[in-house]
């Protein structure tokens, strides 16, 4: 050790003006000199730490530990930082611990083998670091509190948009069905005003017809407007029910009556109504096997159904054409088939058939307010039955109607 000795000029130069501690141990890790640093670190006086062991310096529990890495760091032989990636501690005289960084340097001189540390106190750096932990503990505490804030608040946010959302489609709804009425409205004055002043205009013309017709020779003529003059008078009955129908089914103001009656004698009056419309050479062939057929369901509705149904297929078909009923029973419901050989519906356009004022391109021609199917669906439904079609254009459409036989209101 005398090596060490501290009475040596040169030892004194290079260890006393160094302000770190240093500790130089042998391949026994007893302590061969240290410097009034280290001492005063660790609360030792000069040379009262000299041919003690390192461990004096290492807390109890880390001494089993640290005769392993001093092994490991002697058959190495390199210089490097002690305990990297780990806490180390260095223990007082008194007992107190504190933290410690320790640079170690291997040498051998004079073919003794020995190992000398740079021992810093890092406390402050520590009590530092702690307080950093702490503060960025903190600030992600904090920051997790204003995310779950935050998140509350996009929350409500996009809840407060889901609603206002939901406002504004049903103010577009709103305003999109205002606009189908206000269209509704200016149609149907329109369809008001061209049905009515067709008719209109054809009774006022056979009245003042007629009113020429004195004498008696006469009579046939006269017959046939007053005949005319019937028959447009039947039509705008017909709207004005037909407009009535609309009224009472948009304000739910509709009392069905259920009664029992024989099919026949309803086919009968539809038949009898639509023989008085019928082209030259059209006819209406009867359905057969109706004799018999009672069924309790409301009358008014089931002959409004049907003469809607007969007489629109006599309208869009050409002379000399057949209308065929055809009525066939399936347990608890009644199925009733109307098939002509008219004009047809645009592929493109049935599935609109049944909406209130439609009518077809290859129908505008002819008299109609486009409100009649409709209504009949409606009141159908209404009495749990259904009403479908199928149709080509110039081949003719078959309307099938399905109603249950007895009363279910």
């Amino acid at each position: 050790m005398e090596v060490f000795n501290k009475s040596d000029d040169i030892y004194k130069i290079l260890t006393e003006a160094i302000s770190e501690g240093i500790v130089v141990v042998n391949d026994q890790q007893i302590i061969v000199a240290t410097n009034h640093s280290l001492n005063s670190l660790f609360g030792y006086e000069e040379e009262e730490l000299v041919g003690k062991p390192l461990n004096i310096l290492i807390p109890k529990e880390y001494h089993k530990q640290h005769k392993s890495h001093f092994s490991s760091f002697m058959g190495e032989s390199s210089k490097r930082q002690m305990g990297q990636g780990r806490n180390l501690y260095g223990v007082k005289k008194d007992g107190s611990k504190f933290p410690v960084e320790a640079g170690l340097n291997p040498f051998d001189i004079y073919g003794k083998s020995y190992v000398m540390a740079l021992i810093i106190d890092i406390t402050v750096r520590k009590t530092q670091e702690e307080e950093i932990t702490t503060l960025n503990s903190k600030l992600e505490n904090k920051v997790a509190e204003r995310t779950k804030e935050l998140k509350k608040s996009i929350e409500k946010l996009e809840k407060e948009v889901e609603r206002r959302q939901k406002a504004e489609n049903k103010i577009k709804e709103s305003l999109r069905k205002e606009r189908e009425l206000s269209e509704l409205k200016t149609k149907f004055l329109s369809l008001v005003s061209h049905e009515f002043k067709t008719p209109l205009s054809g009774i006022f013309t056979s009245a003042t017809l007629a009113g020429k017709y004195t004498e008696s020779e006469q009579q046939e003529k006269r017959e046939k407007h007053i005949k005319t003059i019937h028959n447009k008078v039947k039509y705008l009955n017909n709207i004005l029910d037909d407009f009535l129908s609309i009224e009472r089914l948009e304000s739910g103001k509709v009392n069905y009556k259920y009664n029992i009656f024989p099919l026949s004698k309803v086919i009968n009056e539809v038949i009898y109504g639509a023989n008085m419309l019928l082209k030259e050479g059209q006819i209406i062939n009867y359905p057969l096997g109706i004799d018999d057929i009672m069924i309790d369901f409301d009358e008014k509705i089931l002959e409004l159904t049907l003469t809607n149904l007969v007489n629109n297929a006599v309208k869009y078909s050409p002379e000399n054409t057949s209308i065929d009923i055809r009525v066939r029973s399936e347990g608890e419901r009644l199925t009733i088939e109307i098939e002509d050989e008219g004009m047809g519906i645009p592929k493109n356009e049935q599935k609109f058939i049944f909406n209130r004022y439609f009518r077809a391109e290859n129908a505008l021609l002819n008299q109609g307010t486009g409100i009649g199917l409709n209504i009949v669906k409606n009141h159908l439904e209404n009495l749990d039955g259904t009403i479908t079609f199928t149709s080509e254009e110039n081949k003719g459409s078959t309307f099938t109607v399905t109603i249950p036989t007895m009363g279910n209101l």
